[in-house]
């Protein structure tokens, strides 16, 4: 295991333009599934990109185990890396697809057997060795790629967008097996994602990226729960965080606190009308559309989500009384669009 750090760590492509990643200062913890989560365009796969050796930093440096690895080669980092593609040779069998690196590294013919198997029988793959990857499916292929990864033995893991090939219900059990596989090997590991529910799942801790910036670092529960600013609050939830623009302010709330105002206390709320449009529909819950009935927020949408079990309905165009929990209001600069301290909102 190893710890991997940047510090100050930029990359411009063309220069006089706003760089693909920029001055990006982290440290892993070690052991830890750390998750690089953004848009696309936010800079992830290129910050890990030099994390691995594959970009070279316009400045700032990067740390593996203490060492200072900015200038050195992919091999030399002992880093191994698995991509969106898995990048697996079509006319070697898994067998040898696993035994390639070791091969490469000149590892010794005789441990290439015990190694292969140990890899295969980590990720429950051992009977499909003697197979080509065209009769996989594509979870099995994800395996092969990772153990084709552990084979090697790294201090780190990095992956990019693993599982972003898959179908919806693949990338659910593909998602539990990175999971005990992590929890398994316990090996330092980084994770590109666009997708926030893996970001949830998998991170120990998740870095939000944007333009190049890392907006926030924190647990999932920080990041969900805190935001650090504008960005964090409506990129992470889905559907996205209200937020509703004050004098010198922004007050957010997650469409999960917006509840029929009875549901909460009376010396707990903050109340405001809600003007219902429409809802769907999902089973265990139910999304309710509308927007807030003061003249002071004119047109400003707002979404609340509701349990199924809350058997409340409403009618089309009807005006209903809805509230907040005080404690669940977010505050933002609305010059900075930062967090800010708490203050009394004006609607109260």
């Amino acid at each position: 295991m190893a710890v991997v750090e940047t510090k100050g760590l930029t990359k411009v492509f063309k220069k006089g333009e706003l760089g693909a990643v920029n001055e990006v200062n982290l440290t892993t913890q070690e052991g830890e599934f750390l998750v690089f989560l953004g848009p696309s365009g936010s800079g992830k796969t290129t910050l890990l990109r030099m994390i691995a050796g594959l970009e070279t930093p316009t400045s700032g440096q990067i740390l593996i185990g203490g060492q200072d690895v900015t200038h050195l080669s992919p091999r030399e980092r002992r880093i191994a890396m698995v991509f969106q593609s898995y990048a697996l040779y079509p006319h070697l069998t898994v067998y040898k697809n696993i035994a390639f690196p070791l091969k490469a590294q000149k590892v010794p013919k005789e441990q290439h057997k015990p190694k292969v198997e140990w890899a295969a029988g980590l990720l429950g793959i051992e009977k499909l060795l003697h197979r080509k990857p065209r009769e996989l499916s594509g979870g099995e292929r994800q395996r092969v790629a990772l153990a084709r990864a552990i084979v090697r033995e790294p201090t780190v893991f990095l992956l990019d967008e693993p599982l972003s090939n898959l179908d919806a219900k693949l990338r659910t059990s593909a998602r539990e097996e990175l999971e005990q596989f992590h929890s398994r090997i316990k090996t330092t590991t980084i994770y590109v994602t666009h997708d926030q529910v893996e970001a949830m799942a998998l991170g120990d801790r998740v870095v939000v990226l944007h333009q190049g910036v890392v907006r926030q670092i924190g647990t999932p529960k920080e990041v969900y729960d805190d935001p650090a600013d504008t960005f964090v609050a409506t990129f992470l939830g889905s559907p996205a965080m209200n937020l509703i623009p004050q004098e010198r302010d922004i007050v957010g709330f997650r469409p999960e606190h917006l509840l029929p105002a009875a549901l909460i206390s009376p010396d707990q709320r903050v109340s405001m009308h809600f003007h219902f449009s429409h809802e769907e529909y999902l089973g265990a819950e139910r999304i309710l559309y509308g927007s807030l009935a003061d003249k002071r927020f004119e047109a400003k949408d707002v979404i609340s989500r509701l349990p199924s079990r809350v058997e409340a309905s409403f009618e089309p165009g009807s005006i209903v009384e809805f509230a907040v929990p005080r404690n669940e209001l977010k505050f933002f600069d609305r010059a900075t669009e930062k967090r800010s301290e708490p203050r009394v909102v004006s609607w109260q």
